[in-house]
């Protein structure tokens, strides 16, 4: 039986549509302002000076707002970025504008996964504080306590097996004994490289190509008996 399950978020316990449709673009509309109000602010001063390094070269405090801009636009997954969007969307979930997304299968096995002692733990594009702000805000109530841990890029990519290599290292645990969920095939595809068993959430609107993964259709099919 898995004792420990790593679970992604966009397409596997919350809605593709909710980051893309609510989070992305309130982002969006208030990355200008957000950076132009805060620039003195030491956290975000250094994720400015990141986005200047990323971008090797000088730039003013509205250049890298149009830049952060920009990569919202192309679906980046640039650290500093993704820093800073959590700390917008921070604001938005305390003024209630919205709730976390999170699939009630999702929530209800989580929930029963955890209470049969099963550690549970999260990798996902979005940084660990825009992580827990979703979790922490939803219908359901604070989803926090559930988990153990926290990953975003910071360790690596999501497509990289040496990002779930570094995982295990950090949760101290072979790779053999976590099972990883995702909805996207070359996450999975990492992560089986490392050695971790895997399962694809075919949700509405997930590719169903051939793949080497098991796949259930909820976390209510997921087996955890492997």
């Amino acid at each position: 039986m898995i004792h420990t399950i790593l679970t992604d978020i966009e397409g596997t316990t919350s809605s593709i549509s909710f980051v893309k449709d609510v989070l992305f673009p309130y982002s969006r509309e208030r990355m200008m302002s957000f950076v132009a109000h805060h620039a003195n602010d030491p956290d975000v001063v250094t994720l400015l000076d990141e986005v200047r390094t990323l971008c090797a070269m000088e730039l003013s405090t509205a250049q890298i707002a149009e830049q952060l801009i920009r990569w919202i636009d192309e679906d980046r997954k640039a650290p500093p970025l993704k820093a800073l969007q959590g700390m917008i969307w921070e604001e938005g979930y305390r003024k209630g504008d919205y709730c976390g997304h999170i699939y009630e299968d999702a929530m209800r096995k989580l929930r029963e996964w955890k209470a049969q002692g099963i550690d549970l733990y999260v990798f996902s594009s979005g940084s660990v504080h825009a992580q827990k702000l979703l979790f922490g805000h939803t219908e359901y109530g604070d989803l926090t306590p559930l988990f153990s841990g926290y990953f975003d890029t910071r360790i690596g990519p999501k497509q990289d097996p040496d990002s779930y290599r570094a995982i295990a290292r950090q949760i101290s645990l072979p790779p053999a004994s976590v099972l990883f969920l995702s909805d996207t095939v070359a996450e999975l595809d990492a992560a089986k490289s490392a050695g971790f068993l895997t399962c694809q959430l075919v949700r509405e609107g997930t590719d169903v190509g051939p793949t080497a993964h098991n796949r259930a259709a909820s976390f209510d099919a997921i087996n955890i008996s492997l």
